[in-house]
């Protein structure tokens, strides 16, 4: 089998070291990639928002499956031109994909299927931002008003906030910028992130994982696309896990199916566990990042064997996934400023280490590898439980130099620590 992916983050670096432990792998292609990804597989510079761009890689790289890593891509339907070419692809339709494309499009999914989320309703014209506002946070008896772009925003979109002040900008400048704004009820207790690769109807639950958006230590600071992440989560029991998947993903599913677009690829649940039970904060199209760096580390089955399942309807008949016994911990390496516009250009020292999946890095004509994005690497540690992993991890970045780097000491630690309970 050869396998084209698509990205260019520490997501497609982590998915290509999981593609190449698979045996009936034989080729691997990237694009656009990274200064890391160049040493695992054939590295192409083509747009990646483009159908036609993407059909013309798959067809030259000669791929039997096209795996698209970026929400960008599905959201504009380079999925169905793969699919419409004959390729088959592991991602959703455009239509499928508006799960995470829009959130007014994924709370009327969630009410068609029963399923459990926060309270909300979309602002879209500031003359009514005011009176929403009253309807949500500490003046209605919630704990915060949680305010977010309505479309795409990398996941540093949302405002969660006691500030009335600082809720009310976030949300004047997103429709000062044409953007409608959906005000949610905050949800207690802690998150988690559900993968599960989906067919249709058919539902293949990955390992559960926990994802860290602020930028600071003790969830201070801005949000941010993430700063690290761990799995599996010892304070999820194994029924909880299960009831996720039949009173959130499964209906889900199956809803899509209902409305004639069902999802193929990737199906991304965040949610609270709350006081009350299980309810969902998000859904995306795509793996997320940084939990998939942390889930694939794990993973025992053939990742190019599943995903070909699941683009070309087998899902249902593959094997039970296998697993590997133990714990991973993500740490992000971020550049100086980030998640504010970054520091870009610096050297990095360290980059080529064993664990070390690379993001917004770039090769200088002199061979040196330099940050190109917020984001420049994700370091993984693995180990008996989370606390050897944590160990793994921060020895790991303790090896790496980025001028004016910054990243999280806390990740998995409260965890580790067995502080949290549902």
């Amino acid at each position: 089998m050869r396998v084209l992916v698509i990205g260019s983050g520490a997501r497609e670096h982590a998915l290509l070291l999981a593609l190449r432990r698979d045996p009936q792998v034989e080729g691997l292609a990237i694009a656009p990639g990274n200064a890391g990804t160049g040493a695992v597989a054939d590295q192409y510079d083509v747009d990646i928002s483009s159908g036609d761009a993407v059909v013309g890689l798959a067809r030259e790289f000669g791929a039997d499956l096209v795996v698209i890593g970026p929400e960008v891509p599905l959201v504009l339907g380079v999925g169905d031109a793969v699919r419409a070419a004959g390729i088959a692809c592991f991602g959703p339709s455009k239509d499928a994909a508006r799960i995470e494309g829009s959130k007014a499009f994924a709370k009327d999914v969630m009410a068609a299927a029963g399923v459990r989320t926060a309270r909300s309703e979309i602002v879209d014209n500031p003359a009514h931002l005011d009176a929403a506002l009253d309807r949500f946070g500490p003046g209605a008896g919630e704990t915060a008003w949680v305010v977010k772009d309505d479309g795409l925003a990398a996941g540093k979109g949302v405002v969660v906030t006691a500030d009335r002040t600082a809720a009310r900008a976030h949300a004047a400048g997103l429709l000062d910028d044409g953007h409608p704004v959906l005000l949610e009820s905050f949800l207690d207790g802690p998150e988690l992130s559900l993968f599960s690769v989906v067919d249709g109807r058919t539902v293949v639950p990955l390992l559960a994982a926990q994802d860290f958006k602020r930028v600071g230590d003790g969830d201070v600071g801005p949000n941010t696309g993430g700063m690290g992440a761990y799995a599996p989560l010892p304070w999820l029991p194994d029924e909880l896990a299960a009831r996720i998947v039949a009173e959130v993903v499964e209906p889900v599913a199956a809803e899509l199916v209902r409305r004639g677009s069902p999802f193929t690829g990737l199906l991304y649940a965040g949610l609270a566990i709350t006081s009350t039970g299980p309810a969902v904060v998000e859904f995306n199209c795509r793996f997320g990042d940084p939990e998939t760096q942390s889930v694939l580390a794990l993973l025992d089955s053939p990742l190019g064997q599943l995903l070909h399942a699941a683009a070309t309807g087998e899902l249902a008949g593959f094997p039970a996934l296998r697993w590997r016994d133990g714990a991973a911990v993500t740490v992000v390496l971020a550049a100086e400023n980030y998640p504010g516009r970054p520091r870009l250009g610096d050297v990095i020292a360290g980059a080529d280490l064993d664990g070390v999946l690379h993001a917004g890095t770039a090769r200088r004509d002199d061979g040196a590898i330099v940050s190109s994005g917020g984001r420049v690497l994700s370091v993984v540690g693995t180990g008996a439980d989370l606390t050897a992993a944590r160990a793994d991890a921060y020895d790991r970045l303790g090896s790496i130099r980025l001028p004016g780097g910054h990243f999280r000491n806390d990740i998995g630690l409260a965890a580790a620590e067995g502080k949290i309970r549902v």
